[in-house]
């Protein structure tokens, strides 16, 4: 057959269109979004720690994160624990050993968190720290990536990504490494 007598078969044999509907809503078990957000997050690695206010917070960290070394932020109200990062070269952030960010909103289905650059304060922060810590708002657990992407909308962002578990890799004999390429551990505290 010729290329022309396919393309036409094809032509003469497609579908009706069916237009999409206006609106898709998946299914999600009616479930506590927080525990299935931890659920999932300790499943790929992830910590979670709830915590009623920024003091709580605080105390947790010490008992977890290594004492000594460098301690970045980007939420001022951690300043007093960590160096409040400024815009600049992101050079300047070599050898971070702790780095406290904020993100907007989690999701259930996965364990990831969304967080854009204003959180961020460089775009390198969260990936090339060796501990991330994320604070999110406990009401700010959706269930579905669905729901997620609503959220997102259209907004034009300079950069974004959702984050979910420290960093990983695995090789064709299944042998997994935890911070290959970026953080080794991920820890989330759910705030009021």
């Amino acid at each position: 057959m010729s290329r022309e007598k396919i393309l036409n078969a094809i032509r003469q044999n497609q579908p009706e269109y069916q237009p999409l509907p206006e609106e898709v809503n998946f299914y999600f078990e009616d479930v506590d979004l927080i525990e299935k957000f931890k659920q999932v997050l300790e499943f790929i690695g992830g910590r979670l720690h709830a915590v009623s206010n920024y003091t709580e917070a605080k105390a947790y960290l010490e008992s977890i994160m290594p004492p000594a070394g460098r301690w970045i932020t980007a939420v001022p109200e951690f300043q007093d624990h960590a160096t409040l990062i400024e815009p600049g070269d992101p050079h300047l952030l070599e050898n971070v050993d702790v780095a406290i960010i904020k993100a907007h909103f989690g999701v259930a289905e996965n364990g990831a968190v969304w967080v854009t650059e204003e959180l961020m304060g460089a775009r390198a922060l969260p990936f090339i720290t060796q501990h991330l810590v994320i604070l999110l708002n406990k009401n700010n657990i959706v269930p579905l990536m669905q729901q997620a992407y609503r959220l997102i909308g259209n907004v034009e962002y300079g950069y974004a990504a959702f984050i979910a578990g420290p960093s990983k890799t695995a090789d064709i004999e299944q042998s997994l490494v935890i911070g290959a390429h970026g953080p080794r551990s991920l820890t989330i505290i759910l705030t009021d």
